[in-house]
């Protein structure tokens, strides 16, 4: 007897259903004559394995195509506002955590104001806030806890140190050597620690070897994505996607399920950034010592012993050879004067220019003007802020997602007082220059901008050493404790128990993650600071849009309306196509977002095609991941956007390729393992 699964909206006229594989917690109930699951409060359309030869499911692909079924206006809303929210998600200058606090008032109000009832329940207002609860939050949120963990104690700083060795002897080896560890690695830890704890290196090693930068970061970065793929912890997709699929009644993958396509594809994804992506990318100048290529965005503050003071615009710019291009010249808080050439110069003037960080320190030497605000010293700043002089430096932060800074100003953050250095000018990728205006203190730092901080040698290793910020100063030292072999036994012991079956992943994260912290591996503060409130949000705003879709039955219309797109196509040219949706997808939104409202839809597809949901889930998983072609696709990617000093179109010129590689890849190798 040959078993195929289908999904809710048969209607009664398929009546012969055996429940199965359904979990612990759901339960099957009937209502309206679909077929439903009982998942705590909620009720969702549930997948049902039926017979061929009870002729429950049509045998040939012209008897499962329904007719496409508009849904009502409650579907119609859902849809309309999920559309809303991608569009919100891929809109960098607005908040992420503003965009999900706007979608999850807008669910809860409308769907409160208007009461709704599926299946003969009603659909409450308060099942949208269920994802706080959901398994998949709490799982990712444990192993970015034991990442932290990893991060903290440099339990990977032997791995690190012997991949930074071997670039002074054999360095195409050792790209091969590098791309490929940090694949393993994603399979089993977070990206983003992986990647802050290499970019020094590699840094480091571009100057050392005079190989450019550019041709190393990129791989180093998208090999990260592509070997997230290869467990149902490497990514945050993987787990959203695996749960809601178990949420709706298909057998839950466990961790190595999809390991074997994952590991095929990868390995000529692996190939191609090795051989062929450092050659499709330009040479950009290595962003560290005298070659930085970043403009940064600072303020010449004019001070009563400049040679500014009294000069004119005209004057001062003859006196930098008419290299400084003044953006604006800000006379008090809030006011602004002309930029008339003949405009005199007072003390107190703030010159808001742009230029590397060389030209700007060059500037400040010929004006005599400083690119801090003395009075910060003098009015209450701690005894240990740096002053120009011998002994100090120069270093780069990056702000990125779930550090101190982020989503913070420099002055909430304290940030002379916390580390005792000088914030002197701000880079923001991808802006223009005018974008941040005033005093940069208070402007709201995003992941990717870049603060040139001047400070002791000390200061910046302490705060390098803090593991909380990502520094770019030229050095190899990572942070390296006694507790570095219980911080990897620890998250050996997670793979181990989730991959033999013993625990599921829920439950060994878990655990992991109280016994991080119980070793004293990690302590509290560092464990909720890897905890990011856009990362939460995110997850359960796209849990809500989900249970909103699933709901008003928009997932069935998306399905019907993808089968007729479709239509005339094989099975192999559909999942294709599917996989290549969502890999365009997850490069402008959320890969999050495209993952949870993916999948209902492809578990639909699959069932008005008569064919396994497997493939198409895992079409939905690997299609959300293939964030490969824009800055914007990956918190990785904007890591290695600004420390390489990329362009916009180097992610696409080296990005693209990839993934159609990786979309021909996943379709033929998908076709071929579940026979479509």
């Amino acid at each position: 007897m040959e078993a195929r699964v289908a999904a809710a909206g048969v209607g009664p006229s398929r009546p012969r259903c055996l429940w199965t594989s359904l979990g612990p917690g759901l339960t099957p109930a009937f209502g309206g004559g679909s077929p439903v699951v009982v998942y705590g409060n909620a009720r969702v359309p549930a997948l049902i394995l039926t017979t061929n030869k009870g002729r429950d499911i049509p045998e040939s692909r012209e008897e499962s195509q329904l007719p496409v079924t508009l849904p009502d206006a409650h579907g119609i809303a859902a849809l309309i506002l999920t559309v809303l929210a991608l569009i919100l998600f891929s809109r960098d200058r607005i908040p992420l955590e503003t965009s999900c606090l706007l979608i999850l008032a807008l669910l809860v109000t409308g769907f409160e104001l208007f009461p709704y009832t599926h299946d003969g329940a009603r659909v409450r207002a308060a099942d949208f806030f269920s994802g706080f609860g959901h398994e998949a939050l709490v799982t990712i949120a444990c192993l970015m806890i034991l990442g932290k963990g990893l991060e903290k104690t440099g339990a990977l700083q032997p791995v690190a140190v012997v991949l930074g060795r071997a670039w002074g002897s054999r360095p195409k080896l050792a790209m091969l050597g590098t791309l490929v560890v940090c694949a393993v690695l994603s399979g089993f830890l977070n990206n983003t620690p992986i990647v802050i704890m290499l970019l020094p290196i590699m840094i480091t090693v571009s100057l050392r070897t005079r190989i450019t930068s550019s041709k190393i970061l990129m791989p180093i970065g998208l090999a990260t994505t592509l070997g997230g793929m290869g467990t149902a912890i490497g990514t945050s997709t993987n787990l959203l996607v695996i749960s809601v699929a178990a949420d709706l009644g298909m057998r839950r993958f466990d961790m190595f399920d999809f390991t074997v396509p994952a590991a095929i594809v990868g390995s000529v994804g692996i190939l191609y950034l090795w051989l062929i992506a450092p050659r499709l990318l330009p040479d950009r100048e290595p962003p560290m010592a005298d070659t930085s290529p970043r403009i940064f965005k600072a303020m010449l503050f004019v001070t009563e012993d400049s040679f500014a003071l009294g000069k004119t615009l005209a004057e001062i710019r003859e006196r930098t050879e008419k290299r400084m291009t003044i953006n604006r010249v800000q006379r008090a808080d809030g006011l602004y004067v002309a930029k008339l050439p003949s405009l005199l110069l007072q003390e107190g003037d703030r010159l808001m220019v742009a230029d590397t960080r060389e030209h700007l320190k060059e500037f400040e030497r010929l004006l005599g003007a400083r690119m801090h605000d003395a009075t910060d010293l003098e009015d209450g700043g701690s005894a240990d802020l740096p002053t120009p002089g011998a002994g100090q430096q120069l270093a780069e932060v990056v702000v990125t997602t779930g550090s101190p800074l982020h989503q913070r100003t420099l002055n909430t953050a304290q940030f002379r007082a916390r580390y005792s250095l000088l914030p002197l000018a701000i880079h923001r990728p991808r802006t223009a220059p005018g974008e941040v205006t005033g005093d940069f203190d208070d402007v709201l730092l995003r992941a990717g901008d870049v603060i040139l901080v001047q400070g002791s040698s000390k200061h910046i290793a302490e705060l390098k050493r803090g593991g909380n910020m990502l520094v770019l100063d030229g050095t190899m030292d990572l942070p390296h404790t006694r507790l570095a072999p219980w911080a990897l036994s620890i998250m050996a012991m997670v793979v181990v128990l989730a991959g033999t079956g013993v625990m599921p992943i829920f439950t060994s994260a878990v655990l992991g993650a109280t016994v991080m912290l119980l070793s004293r591996c990690l302590g509290w503060r560092d464990a909720l600071s890897s905890l990011t409130t856009s990362v939460v949000l995110i997850i359960v705003t796209s849990l809500a849009l989900g249970h909103a879709i699933l709901s008003t039955g928009v997932d069935l219309f998306l399905a019907q309306l993808f089968v007729a797109a479709t239509s005339g196509l094989s099975s192999t040219m559909i999942l294709s196509a599917l996989i290549l949706l969502l890999a365009v997808l997850t490069n402008v939104v959320s890969n999050n977002a495209a993952a949870v409202i993916g999948t209902p839809i492809a578990l639909n597809i699959a069932q008005q095609l008569s064919l396994p949901p497997e493939p198409f889930v895992l079409a939905v998983l690997f299609g959300a991941n293939m964030s490969f072609a824009t800055p914007i696709g990956y918190q990785t990617n904007l890591l290695i956007y600004s420390a390489g000093g990329y362009r916009f179109s180097d992610f696409l010129r080296a990005g693209i390729p990839l993934s159609i590689i990786t979309w021909i890849g996943f379709s033929l190798v998908l076709s071929v393992i579940y026979k479509l």
